[in-house]
């Protein structure tokens, strides 16, 4: 069993800062990447950030220069710093996780339940 457990949201002002942790806990391997993706209400989910094994990072335009991922790997948990918040922000946050379970398992793909953003203007 892998999970994915997200924390860190909240309600803050437009301009503002958050920080949002995944933890990820179980039978795990190895974690490829780690990545938060959002789901504001009546759209599609979209991506918003990346941070691989390898160190690769990358990020949604939206929110680059904004928000920044980062990863324990001790703790296989990553995070999100969200400063300068904008109402266009708000959303569900979700974590993903594509990782091995055993040496010789193929990458599957997990989530978390997500964590509410919202920011006030």
């Amino acid at each position: 069993q892998v999970q994915l457990v997200e924390s860190g949201g909240g309600l803050v002002q437009t301009g503002g800062s958050l920080r949002l942790s995944c933890a990820a806990s179980g039978s795990i391997f190895m974690i490829n990447s780690m990545s938060w993706y959002r789901q504001a209400p009546g759209k599609p989910r979209e991506w918003v950030a990346t941070i691989t094994s390898g160190g690769g990072i990358y990020y949604a335009d939206s929110v680059k220069g904004r928000f920044t991922i980062s990863r324990d790997n001790v703790r296989n948990t990553e995070y999100l710093q969200m400063n300068s918040l904008k109402p266009e922000d708000t959303a569900v946050y979700y974590c993903n996780a594509v990782l091995r379970r055993t040496p010789t398992a193929p990458n599957y793909e997990y989530w978390g339940q997500g964590t509410q953003v919202t920011v006030s203007s």
